[in-house]
């Protein structure tokens, strides 16, 4: 998501950062750039509008700071003014309200509404604690029911028993006392949508509404429909009333205007996004960290939030304890690499690191796809497990097996083992420091020396010089809680 619009913003502000001193034309250049990057990122008139008057009325004229120059105080200027327009804090759902806690989703057929009532409704069960009830109030669409009853399943989340016949209105009563009956803290009741909006839909919609008494009525809304999306935000909460937005396939997404718009136009909040098809694909919507990845700055603090979700503690110390008797085997390095899919795989970590964006080139030309992982991932699992403690036993005839196994050549497990040596051979180094690797796996990894790190400053297994001077974070130690990155190969994609 953003992906469009950060390219384009970044190049306005490089341009600006390089100079000593800004001039009302250079501000004023800048902005009719920024204001074509949100337009074309399909952000709203009134929107675009209002959000380039405001920055260009700080900008010019503004006292800058000793520390920065007048493009950087210009950059900041606009990250605070899009912290502004996204909603400054992020607002999750809110179950301040006496149990059962109904929770109403709305909007559009297709827009992925029954998908977000269970994700939601695993979300509190997981991180909330709350004991859940889903009913799907869909009488319309073939199977919609069904559906959900099957995702309630795969998510451990109980749902209303289906009764044939029932209308929208008799199916939220019925949920309504069993959940008092079952003593359900949270009731999520998934509506039925239309193509588009019209008069039976909001009807249905209101009677729903006054039998359930939502504390939380969403609005699902699909990031592909672009402007589509902030006219139905709009009109659903000025005929239903909305507490909050919760937008869809943001990971189809380049341009992000729908939740630039969203926020701005109907004063309400996004509260959670879809970022793909799992059932653990849903992240809140925090402004400020929305607004750094439009400006490249990345996202750490997702990342490693996502990270302490995914990873197995009492793995990771047992692990952290091999490390700092200095031994790192194959088992270990393919505990990483799943490790590294759970958090998003390779370019879901990259996406969310500072100044990556700066290094597209290099890492298009590195070929980093998630197809090397699973590739490293099949030579490991096609080995003994004998062969993964003690790699010295992989000889010729063995490589030929361990290829044939797992679909790949000899050359792709020597470059795998490559890797391996290359990391092994750091982690040592790293097992020497003071507090030892304790902290990779949950307190931070600590401040890698120059001499532990590869050639040209490169993660392990990357080629010499595909990264200048190593990704940011390395150089000076990864965040909390992340497992270390383990570096690929050069490799090319299926």
């Amino acid at each position: 998501m953003f992906e469009s619009l950060s390219d384009r913003l970044s190049g306005v502000f490089d341009k600006l950062t390089k100079r000593g001193a800004l001039s009302d034309a250079d501000v004023g250049t800048a902005m009719r750039e920024v204001r074509r990057a949100l337009l074309e990122a399909d952000v709203a008139l009134d929107v675009v509008r209002d959000f380039t008057e405001k920055v260009k009325a700080k900008a010019v004229g503004q006292e800058v700071l000793k520390s920065v120059t007048p493009g950087q105080m210009v950059v900041k200027i606009v990250n605070d003014e899009l912290v502004a327009m996204l909603g400054a804090d992020a607002e999750p759902i809110s179950l301040q309200a006496a149990p059962p806690v109904a929770i109403m989703l709305v909007g559009l057929q297709g827009s992925g509404k029954t998908t977000s009532c269970a994700k939601i409704a695993r979300r509190l069960t997981e991180r909330d604690k709350r004991k859940v009830l889903m009913a799907s109030l869909d009488t319309r669409r073939p199977a919609a029911q069904e559906q959900l009853r099957i995702l309630g399943e795969q998510a451990g989340i109980a749902t209303l028993p289906i009764v044939e016949g029932q209308d929208p209105t008799a199916i939220a009563r019925r949920t309504r006392e069993a959940a008092k009956l079952g003593g359900y803290d949270v009731v999520m009741l998934d509506t039925a949508g239309r193509l588009h909006i019209d008069e039976a839909l909001m009807a249905e919609t209101e009677e729903i509404r006054d039998i359930a008494a939502p504390h939380e009525t969403l609005l699902v809304a699909d990031a592909l429909t672009g402007q589509d999306a902030v006219n139905l935000a709009k009109s659903f909460d000025e005929r239903i009333g909305i507490t909050g937005i919760v937008l869809t396939r943001v990971d189809g997404d380049g341009r992000g205007g729908a939740a630039l718009s969203m926020r701005a136009v109907t004063g309400k909040p996004i509260k959670l996004i879809g970022t793909g098809e799992k059932l653990d694909a849903l992240e809140e919507f925090h402004p400020e960290r929305i607004a750094s990845r439009i400006l490249g700055m990345g996202d750490v603090v997702s990342l490693v939030e996502k990270a302490a979700e995914t990873i197995d503690a009492e793995k990771a110390q047992k692990m952290a304890q091999k490390m700092r008797k200095g031994a790192f085997d194959l088992e270990d390095l393919g505990e990483q690499l799943k490790q590294m899919q759970n958090i998003g795989g390779m370019s879901g970590v990259l996406s969310m690191l500072p100044g990556i964006k700066k290094m597209k080139k290099q890492l298009d030309s590195a070929d980093l796809d998630d197809t090397v992982i699973k590739r490293q991932q099949a030579i490991i699992t096609s080995m003994t497990p004998k062969e993964r403690r003690v790699p010295k036993l992989l000889n010729a005839s063995r490589k030929r097996r361990i290829a044939a196994g797992s679909g790949t050549s000899v050359q792709d497990i020597n470059k795998l083992l490559k890797m391996h040596r290359q990391m092994a051979d750091m982690m040592k180094k790293l097992g020497k420091q003071r507090g030892g690797l304790g902290a990779l796996f949950g307190g931070g990894m600590p401040e890698i020396p120059p001499d532990a790190m590869p050639p040209s400053g490169a993660l392990p297994g990357l080629p010499p010089g595909a990264l200048p001077g190593g990704l940011p974070g390395v150089g000076g130690g990864l965040p909390p809680g992340l497992p270390g990155l383990p570096g690929l190969p050069k490799g090319k994609k299926k």
